[in-house]
């Protein structure tokens, strides 16, 4: 278990703080790499093509972790993501790993809203 969260903190550092979409793939997805996206096709090749233009493709968007979580072969992590012009988003992105790699992803987002019905943060 250890191992997969220093993997995992790894990967997350990789993908969203530095935007290395391709490198943190690299580094622990699995080629039979499920996606519950229902925009973007299994597979990591198809997961970076994608998710490239979000990430390093976009040098003003940010992505700042709030938490890591890793239980077992699961991990989650809950994100700011934010892009110039446009709401943050709230973003629990939920992996599976097998044999010490990413084998499944499944991924919430929410716009944060401008007004709340309280004062509660989202991160």
């Amino acid at each position: 278990m250890n191992g997969n969260r220093a993997a995992f903190e790894h990967f997350c550092d990789l993908f969203y703080t530095q935007k290395r979409v391709a490198d943190a793939f690299a580094f622990l997805v699995a080629d039979d790499y499920r996606q519950h996206n229902p925009g973007i096709p299994d597979g990591p090749a198809a997961a970076v093509e994608a998710l490239t233009p979000r990430f390093d493709g976009s040098p003003e968007a940010r992505f700042a972790i709030q938490r890591i979580l890793v239980d077992g072969d699961l991990a989650m992590v809950h994100v700011q993501a934010s892009r110039p012009g446009i709401p943050d988003t709230a973003v629990a992105d939920i992996y599976r790993f097998e044999s010490g790699r990413i084998v499944e992803h499944w991924d919430v987002l929410q716009p944060v809203p401008v007004h709340a019905a309280h004062d509660h943060p989202m991160f």
